[in-house]
């Protein structure tokens, strides 16, 4: 067997490497100028389907990340799947938080953005970051998530606002997601990388934190009992 060597072919397979690795150095981080939230799927039937975490700390969680974008006024769609059907409607507490924003309930897409309607209304919140989180994992979110990013879209999924049957199916679509570019974070990263600097509003910041991460109240509390104690 003769092989051949193809200088064209060879250079244009190290410039895709070197390519590659610039962008995997690159930081692009979220900014709250041009972030929008979009919530996929978040409805009480397939909540039932989630076992890659505790559900007391996944719906807390969820809602955590719906609190982060209100403190943050970020831009917020939301939409459901079949929600007349064993899929159910989107959590109440959740769908509660954001009475004015664009609400899309699809009538049987199973990627959000076969949907006219949810694309049309990601569109409108001028953003070119989405933070994207829903159930489940490998399809609703995905799907949607690869979708948006061949749209052109930056896209982040928050990992710990997304559930699904088990964590074999969970790690393979974060590989899957991963390896087309879109960035992974948990809810607690997504608030602080938004923030950048505690001096923003320190305690707003803490107040956010305390109300999802038990320890941490538990940590402010600590705190502001010895400042208090201090100043007897």
């Amino acid at each position: 067997m003769r092989v051949t060597f193809n200088f064209a072919t060879a250079l244009v397979g190290l410039l895709s490497i070197a390519s590659y690795a610039s962008a995997a150095k690159s930081y692009n981080r979220l900014n709250i100028s041009d972030a929008a939230v979009l919530f996929i799927d978040h409805q009480v039937g397939l909540f039932n389907l989630v076992q890659d975490t505790n559900p007391d700390s996944f719906k807390n969680t969820i809602l955590a990340v719906g609190d982060t974008a209100k403190y943050f006024d970020l831009k917020v769609v939301l939409t459901t799947s079949r929600e007349d059907g064993p899929n159910g409607p989107m959590m109440p507490e959740l769908k509660a938080k954001f009475p004015n924003a664009p609400y899309v309930a699809r009538p049987g897409q199973i990627n959000a953005w076969d949907d006219p309607d949810f694309v049309k209304a990601v569109k409108a919140t001028g953003k070119k970051q989405l933070i994207i989180s829903g159930i489940v994992t490998d399809v609703c979110v995905t799907f949607v998530s690869l979708s948006a990013k061949a749209a052109g879209y930056d896209v982040f999924v928050v990992t710990d606002a997304s559930g699904t049957f088990n964590e074999a199916i969970r790690d393979a679509s974060w590989s899957r997601m991963e390896a087309s570019g879109i960035q992974l974070m948990n809810w607690f990263a997504v608030a602080c990388e938004l923030a950048r600097d505690w001096r923003m509003d320190l305690e707003g910041l803490a107040n956010l934190f305390g109300s999802h991460i038990p320890t941490y109240k538990a940590l402010m509390d600590g705190y502001n009992g010895a400042v208090a104690s201090a100043k007897k």
